[in-house]
C-alpha cells in the first residue's frame, strides 16, 4: 500500500466531502461497499471469522439476483469458495467444460485444455452466485446488508478511523458508519474508485478498438462448449449459460447502437460467424439482452490507500474476452478478506500493507492474457493482411504445438499457486 501520510489539503477534502448532516452514527469493523460477488465473499469471509462488518448496496436484492453477467468460473475459484462453504449449490448445479473449440476458414478445432491442464471450468451465471453468497451471509450469517442506500460517501480514509455515510431509502436519514477499514466492491462505476487521490495512484488503461454486442438468448446452446468464431466479418461467440439460455457475441464498431442489431440481423451473423464443416446448426429464440460493450482494460495502481481496498472491476477492469473478471474479482476478495480478519482480530497489518502487490501478479498475468487473445480474435477482421497472417499462425501454433497448448492451457483456465 502507499503511504498514508497526505497533504493536509487532500485529508481536509476527503473529511469535508459531504455537506450533508449526519442523523445517526453507527459503529462496525469493515465496511464493504457493493454486493457482487467480490463484495459477498469478503463479507462472508469475515462473517465466518465473526468479524462485524456492514454490506452497502445501491440496488436491490431482486436486482442483483437477476442482474445478467458472467458465467465462467476457474477451477481454482470454486475449490477456494468451497474452503469457505460458499459452493454448494455451484458444486451441484453448475455445468463443467474442459474443451472449447475455435472456428476459422470453415474449420473446427477443438482444443481440449482439460486434458492439457488437467482443470475444467464451471458454468454457473453469476446471479446464481450471488443469489447464493447472499442468502449464506444474510439469511443462514445473520450477516447486516443494506440494499437501497443512496448517496455513498467516504471519508478520512487516509486516517485510521475512516467511516463511510449514506441516505436511508426508507427513512431519508443520513447514517454515518465509522470503521477500521472500507473494501471498494462497487466495481467500475462506483464511488470508492472516484475516492482515491488521483496524485497517489495511476490508471492504466487499454482500449482495444472494437466493440462486442453482448446478447442472451432464449435458446439451448448449440454446441456441447464455448465456441470462438474468428470471421472477416467480425468475431462471434457462443457460451452456454444454462440449458435454456445461451451467451452470445458479436465484433462490432465501438458505440454502436444495440438498435441496430434487429433480430433477424443478429441471427444471420451468428450463422455466418460461426458456421464451420460439421458443426450443429445454432438454435434460434428470443434476445433477452443486448448491448455493446467497447472493449478496454484498466488497471488502477496500487489498489487502495490509506484504509480504503478496492477489490474486482473497482481496481481492474477486463473485457470479457477471456472471461478472467469474475475469477480475478473473487481472487481479490479471498485475499482482502483473509488480511481484513487477521488485522481486525490480531491486529497484523502485513495482509493489508501487502494487498495490493499480492494482487497485482494476478492482475497483470490475466490482461496480458486478455491482450493476447484479444489480437487472436481480432486479427482476421482488423482489415490488416499482415495482422491477420500472424494471429492466425499464432493460434495454429497454440493448437499444434504441446509446449504452445500448455502455456495457453494454463493462462486459460488460471492457476492456483497464488492462493
Amino acid at each position: 500500500m502507499t503511504d498514508t501520510t497526505v497533504p493536509s489539503s487532500i485529508e481536509s477534502t476527503q473529511s469535508t466531502r459531504s455537506t450533508q448532516s449526519i442523523d445517526s452514527m453507527e459503529r462496525t469493523s469493515v465496511v464493504v461497499v457493493g454486493a457482487g460477488p467480490a463484495g459477498l465473499t469478503v463479507a462472508n469471509i469475515l462473517r465466518a471469522a465473526s468479524v462485524d462488518c456492514v454490506v452497502l448496496e445501491t440496488e436491490s436484492r431482486e436486482f442483483i439476483e437477476q442482474r445478467p453477467r458472467a458465467g465462467f468460473l476457474e477451477e481454482w475459484a470454486v475449490r477456494a469458495l468451497e474452503r469457505h462453504g460458499l459452493a454448494d449449490r455451484l458444486l451441484e448445479n453448475a455445468q463443467m467444460h474442459s474443451e472449447c473449440e475455435f472456428r476459422l476458414a470453415g474449420e473446427r478445432h477443438r482444443f481440449r485444455y482439460g486434458e492439457v491442464s488437467g482443470h475444467h471450468h464451471f458454468a454457473y451465471p453469476q446471479p446464481l452466485l450471488v443469489t447464493d453468497l447472499v442468502r449464506v451471509y444474510a439469511d443462514e450469517r445473520g450477516g447486516d446488508i443494506r440494499f437501497g442506500v443512496r448517496d455513498v460517501e467516504l471519508h478520512s480514509i487516509d486516517t485510521d478511523r475512516p467511516s463511510v455515510s449514506y441516505t436511508d431509502p426508507d427513512t431519508g436519514e443520513r447514517v454515518r458508519l465509522d470503521c477500521a477499514a472500507v473494501a471498494g466492491c462497487d466495481g467500475a462505476r462506483g464511488v470508492t474508485r472516484d475516492s482515491l487521490p488521483s496524485e497517489h495512484v495511476t490508471i492504466a488503461r487499454s482500449d482495444y478498438g472494437v466493440g462486442w454486442l453482448a446478447l442472451l438468448a432464449e435458446a439451448p446452446p448449440s454446441n456441447d462448449c464455448v465456441a470462438f468464431g474468428i470471421h472477416p466479418r467480425g468475431f462471434a461467440g457462443h457460451m452456454a449459460r444454462s440449458p435454456q439460455v445461451t451467451r452470445y457475441y458479436l465484433e462490432c464498431p465501438p458505440g454502436d447502437d444495440p438498435e441496430n442489431w434487429s433480430h433477424e440481423r443478429v441471427w444471420a451473423e451468428l450463422h455466418a460467424r460461426l458456421a464451420a464443416d460439421g458443426a450443429q446448426p445454432l438454435t434460434e429464440g428470443r434476445l433477452i439482452e443486448k448491448r455493446v460493450l467497447d472493449m478496454h482494460n484498466y488497471v488502477v495502481q496500487p489498489m487502495g490507500y490509506g484504509r480504503l481496498y478496492l477489490v474486482g472491476d473497482a481496481a481492474h477492469l477486463l473485457a470479457p474476452i477471456g472471461a478472467k473478471g469474475m475469477n480475478l474479482a473473487i481472487h481479490d476478495a479471498l485475499l482482502l478478506g483473509d488480511a481484513l480478519v487477521a488485522y481486525c482480530g490480531k491486529g497484523d497489518e502485513q495482509g493489508l500493507s501487502g494487498y495490493s502487490a499480492a494482487c497485482l501478479g494476478r492482475v497483470w498475468q490475466y490482461q496480458e492474457f486478455s491482450l493476447w487473445l484479444s489480437e487472436v480474435f481480432h486479427g482476421a477482421s482488423s482489415g490488416n493482411p499482415f495482422q491477420a497472417g500472424t494471429t492466425a499462425a499464432r493460434l495454429r501454433r497454440t493448437l499444434a504445438s504441446p509446449a504452445a497448448a500448455a502455456a495457453f492451457a494454463g493462462l486459460y483456465i488460471g492457476k492456483d499457486a497464488d492462493y
